[in-house]
């Protein structure tokens, strides 16, 4: 029979391979003077992501949905009929919580004080309602109180959902008390009358919020959830109850593709160690959007992150998914903010269907080769972690190895190869402040607790409180079209810092410079422009500025004949050049 449509069309030509391939990408990178190696982009936990996938690349077979290793899902049916939507409210707030249940939530994620939870719950049918409670260092009284209200409202035991979120391990991670593990105790033996409720919470936010790698984050919570097995089979359980009782927490991001695999990899984890205890069963898995992801800067687009980063959760397979408020590193958010958050999810879910596939990424050579690498970076962490006593006693070990990774990760913060868009990459200085009420206090004095924007952010705080906002002039060279590009760039740079950027426009002459220069009031001044302008133009206006009161000059580039204080330039220590500014101004930080 004979091939037809486009079957016959690509019959025509050859099937081409990967070497052909690569023979064509070098051809394009030779004539820009790049090499292959810069395709290729290395993530915190050393994996090498490749500009292509293929066949070739191969990993162990994922199984089936709902089958050992559980990695394409927990459930056969994967999530058909949608995950649960779980909202976080840090405050009592009767009206906030029904108002979300009313539009969208299915269950709940509080942080209110133990004496304030049957009143903010009053109104809640528990029964359609799971509840996670957080009661951080006092989750023992925290947690009684909550099977309390169960126990007394007019609920069937087997239809009470939820978590009582006890997580010493956690607060230990938090605060840097020790573990109070036989608190676990109460909690169990109360919990027995509720067959479908769980107990305890397996905790990854703290890693992650310390500046932990993906791998890290999975292979410390592994650690922490073996070590309540431990716990829970000496107090006489099962293996097959105790691993009943357990949910895990993780941290979904803006990396799409490193989400999905998280999830996927942290199943199949998970499986292996129930796997050995003789009760193989699927992790129970609640994604939160990073928190460190968050910005306080340009809050709008903490929209734009949450809704990439609980697409990616919900395609890795996440059975709850917790939407952060864009204005959660504010304070506390508005009733606008809850509804955007809890809407983000309807949208992907009812309008983009998203759960309407089994296991979307399975298949994909790039997410099974990146959820294989993954899964054995953190199995590495995970036994180093038991090697060294497990946790709780091995948290020095992981503090140490999660601040090499806060100190690699702030570097690229700090250059922007990893960019905040609205914070080191196109902020907006003429944005109006949003202002919330005060959060809550969170817990410290374990693992530190940041947001990736901090070190920008702080310095657009002093440069909004000092007398007069601090000024870098653009010296631009020429036409506008000759400095456009550079000039751009440099203003982006500076306003990342909150430093205004008078510039002169286009320009003629040395003279056009100077007198622009004169007029913007500015003690530093950067020089912008192209290759050809800076040999002609450079050196000369570098002078000129001097002459006319530049304390420093800066050049938008890598190099010039002319006398130049410091360069700036794709891949520079941004962060070093705004504090250097800062200063030589004299701007209090």
């Amino acid at each position: 029979m004979e091939p037809t449509g486009e079957l016959a069309l690509a019959a025509e030509f050859s099937a081409p391979d990967r070497e052909q391939w690569l023979e064509l990408v070098q051809g394009v990178l030779r004539k820009s003077g790049a090499e292959f190696e810069s395709l290729v982009t290395t993530t915190y936990d050393g994996i090498r992501l490749q500009p292509l996938y293929t066949a070739d690349d191969t990993a162990p077979a994922a199984g089936f949905p709902g089958l050992a290793p559980f990695t394409r899902g927990g459930k056969p049916q994967g999530a058909v009929e949608g995950w649960d939507v779980r909202q976080l409210h840090r405050v009592a707030d009767r009206n906030a919580v029904m108002a979300d249940l009313e539009n969208g939530v299915t269950s709940l994620w509080l942080k209110t004080p133990k004496d304030e939870l049957d009143d903010v719950l009053a109104e809640v049918y528990l029964d359609l309602a799971p509840v996670v409670v957080d009661g951080g260092a006092d989750f023992r009284a925290t947690g009684l109180e909550m099977l309390r209200i169960w126990d007394q409202r007019p609920v069937l035991a087997s239809q009470v959902r939820g978590n009582v979120g006890a997580d010493p391990i956690g607060v230990q991670a938090r605060t840097g008390q020790q573990a109070d593990l036989k608190a676990l105790k109460d909690l169990v033996e109360k919990a027995e009358n509720f067959p479908e409720l769980r107990v305890v919470v397996v905790d990854g936010l703290p890693f992650h919020e310390a500046g932990g790698s993906d791998a890290q984050e999975l292979g410390a919570s592994l650690a922490a959830g073996v070590a309540y097995l431990r716990v829970l089979t000496d107090l006489g359980l099962s293996p097959q109850n105790a691993v009943r009782l357990l949910e895990f927490r993780y941290a979904a991001t803006a990396d799409q593709f490193l989400t999905i695999a998280k999830f996927r990899a942290a199943r199949r984890l998970w499986a292996r160690v129930t796997e050995v205890t003789g009760a193989p069963a699927p992790q129970v898995q609640h994604a939160v959007t990073s928190p460190a992801m968050m910005t306080r800067r340009d809050p709008w687009v903490n929209m734009l992150r949450t809704t990439v980063a609980a697409f990616g959760a919900g395609v890795g397979g996440a059975d709850s998914v917790t939407v952060l408020p864009f204005d959660h590193a504010i304070g506390l958010p508005d009733d606008f903010a809850r509804r955007i958050a809890r809407n983000t999810q309807s949208l992907l879910l009812e309008e983009s269907r998203v759960a309407g596939v089994i296991d979307p990424a399975g298949g994909s050579w790039y997410v099974e080769k990146l959820t294989d690498d993954l899964a054995h970076a953190a199995w590495a962490w995970f036994r180093e972690i038991e090697a060294a006593g497990g946790l709780p006693n091995a948290f020095p070990l992981v503090a140490g190895k999660i601040a090499e990774t806060w100190a690699k990760r702030s570097e690229n913060l700090a250059d922007r190869t990893d960019a905040i868009t609205g914070v080191s990459e196109f902020p907006n200085l003429t944005e109006q402040p949003v202002k919330r009420e005060k959060a809550p206090e969170e817990p410290s004095g374990g693992l530190p607790r940041i947001r990736y924007a901090q070190a920008y952010e702080a310095l657009r705080d002093a440069a909004d409180a000092a007398p007069e906002r601090p000024k870098v002039f653009l010296a631009t060279l020429g036409p506008v079209a000759a400095h456009t590009a550079r000039a751009t760039f440099a203003a982006n740079l500076f306003q990342a810092g909150g430093i205004e950027t008078p510039a002169a426009g286009a320009t003629k002459t040395v003279e056009d410079v100077v007198e622009a220069f004169r007029k913007s009031g500015a003690r530093i001044a950067c020089l912008a422009g192209s290759e050809t302008s800076y040999a002609e133009l450079a050196a000369p206006v570098a002078d000129a500025l001097r002459e006319a009161g530049a304390e420093r000059v800066l050049l938008a580039g890598k190099k010039s004949d002319a006398t130049i204080d410091e360069y700036v330039y794709t891949g520079c220590p941004a962060l070093r050049v705004l504090e250097h500014t800062f200063e030589f101004l004299g701007v209090q930080r």
